[in-house]
């Protein structure tokens, strides 16, 4: 199941926007469009769909209905070159896909609470599989020159239909009904949300937009930066340029070792240590791709990929065993369906539209479409503002959790 649900999003996440810039030779902000919609989805969609799973029809039935969805615009978008009706069939596609992620979450500790499982220990190894699934799909994509047309598309909406299927084969996950006694907020199945009068989880969640924000700075314009050293000879024929999408896959490669080591290190230093790195790294990755090159700084390049693995486990990945840990079982589609609302929801569009902005700002398509400029300004200016997310949130977060026995405790 992690393995085609990241193989699916692996397969356009990073090539996406140097297909529409490149081929389609649309703009940075219509490209920044493009990634808004993950987050205009996941504004509402996990989290109405995670409330419909919590309370009327099994979570695996939901997320198998969804990815058969997600196939069919998938395709219809392949066929799309114009920018409306391309932008109409990914925002379907979309919609479909992002109550998926929240939904495998709560499919997976579903079935490891039934077991009696730890989840801190036992999910992060079946979370891995996700990251091994964007990995063999970037490089699909790459080897086989799929990043350069609507054949990655092709390729998401096959992978979408096998695990729409295989999907109606998973265990079964538990629906709770209301009882008749129950306030409309429990028949409506909004518990989740009342998690924001807690001044912890409010913290948690803004800090989950804010940081989300990046991560879709990453998604639109990591690959279309490293593509503009095509426009520069000296670096034209530089592996890393000619197979972009092959270097940046080594992000998830730390990522994968990231995964694994997760739980060593949110017993031994805390949820707010962990979600700090984090935010860290992030400013690290932006930084080290404002200085680094596919020539004599591929190392920073190399580094910065690292970074990525601690920028994205420690948020996503920790944030999710978090929301776990935090939050009544009763609830725990919707407190899922909550997170991804903040970080893939209001995160992605602030992060989508503000980069696509300091992208143009610095930035420019040359005569042969590819977007070159002051990219390091850019970077820093990413950079700057995660460290500044990141003082904010070593300031306001009050994590009360001091040992592995708390945190686990229910």
């Amino acid at each position: 199941m992690n393995f085609l649900q990241f193989f699916i999003w692996g397969t356009w996440l990073i090539s996406f926007g140097s297909y529409a810039g490149n081929v389609l030779h649309f703009d940075g902000m219509q490209i920044g469009s493009f990634f808004a919609t993950i987050g205009i989805a996941a504004l509402f969609m996990p989290a109405v769909l995670g409330v419909v799973a919590d309370r009327w029809i099994p979570a695996q039935k939901l997320y198998g209905a969804c990815h058969l969805a997600g196939a069919a615009l998938l395709a219809v978008a392949a066929r799309q070159t114009a920018y409306m009706p391309l932008y109409v069939c990914m925002t379907g596609a979309v919609m479909a896909y992002m109550p998926t992620l929240a939904l495998s979450y709560a499919i997976a500790y579903d079935a490891l609470a039934r077991k009696r499982l730890d989840a801190v220990v036992h999910f992060p190894p079946i979370r891995v599989w996700g990251t091994v699934g964007f990995i063999v799909a970037m490089w699909t994509v790459d080897f086989t020159g799929f990043k350069h047309s609507a054949m990655q598309l092709y390729a998401a909406a096959a992978a979408a239909a096998v695990l729409g299927i295989y999907a109606f084969t998973l265990p079964p996950c538990g629906v709770n009904k209301t009882p008749a006694a129950a306030s409309w907020v429990d028949a409506l199945g909004l518990r989740a949300f009342a998690l924001f009068r807690q001044p912890k989880m409010a913290i948690f969640f803004v800090a989950s937009l804010f940081t989300g924000a990046a991560l879709q700075i990453n998604n639109g314009f990591a690959d279309i930066f490293i593509n503009s050293f095509r426009a520069i000879p000296h670096y034209a024929g530089a592996a890393g340029v000619r197979h972009s999408v092959a270097l940046l896959s080594v992000s998830q490669i730390a990522e994968t070792l990231c995964i694994l080591a997760l739980p060593f290190f949110l017993t031994r230093f805390g949820v707010k240590k962990v979600l700090l790195a984090s935010m860290l790294a992030w400013a690290l990755r932006f930084a080290l791709f404002a200085v680094g090159d596919p020539g004599g700084g591929l190392p920073l390049l190399l580094l910065s990929m690292v970074a990525y693995g601690v920028a994205f486990d420690f948020f996503n990945i920790a944030g999710s065993l978090f929301v776990e840990q935090s939050t009544d079982p009763r609830i725990r589609a919707g407190a899922q369906g909550l997170f991804m609302l903040m970080t893939t929801g209001v995160g992605a569009i602030v992060g989508a539209y503000a980069a696509g902005a300091v992208v143009d700002r610095f930035t420019g398509m040359d005569a042969q479409f590819f977007r070159t400029g002051d990219w390091s300004s850019a970077w820093y200016i990413f950079a700057g503002y995660m460290l500044v997310v990141a003082l904010l949130f070593a300031l306001l977060f009050k994590e009360k959790v001091k040992n592995r026995a708390e945190y686990v405790k229910k």
